[in-house]
């Protein structure tokens, strides 16, 4: 139907990327789309085309626990789909990847790199964006989570080129919980601050705030105020 209704095709299209996913990666897996912002929106695929020759195309895709019932991709955007982790129907469980596809003139496509994406459900935007204190970009999947009262943003790092594996940071908002990205040490790799909060009769109180730094030896975030307190990404 698609195909149909848009005879103006254009190389390395959003329908050739899901053609390509169909027939390279097993059953279940899926081109996802972006949450609808309003009723009149029409849905959007999540794919970013980052230079105006097709060459290079970002995209998410969401696939299926093997074993379990197929995923629709409509229970995993959005909201509601944010509480999946505390779902106990068995609509299938999805585990999505941010992919780098590289595509020629011919609509010849393969997959560059596959980053994993540590979220079940809440999907709602992609975005490229620029991380200016060292002038790098950056690809931002933006997550709703009604469990944290907030959202969550998977921000994957070009450190070193669009064709090299990306950087993952996250960084949330809750009622109670923040995570804010920040520059500490002058390095390519983005560190954050992480907050707590607690809520009292007067309003929110701030309980904690602690400072990560990449170590790019070990491969992980390590606390200024102490070392053996870690985070992955």
């Amino acid at each position: 139907m698609e195909k149909d209704y848009s005879p103006q095709r254009a190389p390395c299209d959003t329908i050739t990327v899901k053609e390509f996913i169909n027939t390279n990666f097993p059953s279940g897996t899926y081109l996802v789309e972006t949450d609808r912002q309003s009723v009149y929106q029409k849905p959007r695929a999540a794919v970013l085309y980052p230079y105006p020759d097709n060459h290079y195309i970002l995209a998410l895709i969401a696939k299926s626990k093997p074993g379990e019932r197929f995923i629709e991709t409509k229970n995993v955007i959005g909201f509601e789909s944010s509480f999946i982790n505390l779902d106990s129907t068995k609509l299938g469980t999805a585990f999505f990847y941010l992919i780098l596809l590289e595509c020629d003139l011919n609509n010849y496509i393969k997959v560059v790199w596959e980053a994993a994406v540590p979220s079940h459900g809440g999907f709602n935007s992609i975005k490229l964006k620029k991380w200016m204190p060292q002038n790098i970009e950056y690809i931002q999947l933006n997550f709703e989570d009604g469990i944290i009262s907030g959202h969550r943003n998977y921000n994957y790092f070009l450190i070193n080129g669009i064709s090299s594996k990306p950087h993952l940071l996250e960084t949330y908002e809750g009622i109670q919980l923040e995570r804010e990205m920040a520059d500490l040490n002058s390095d390519s790799y983005p560190d954050f601050v992480e907050s707590k909060f607690s809520l009292t009769k007067d309003g929110l109180r701030e309980v904690s705030k602690i400072s990560f730094i990449w170590d790019q030896e070990k491969k992980i975030y390590r606390s200024t105020y102490n070392k053996r307190w870690t985070r992955q990404y």
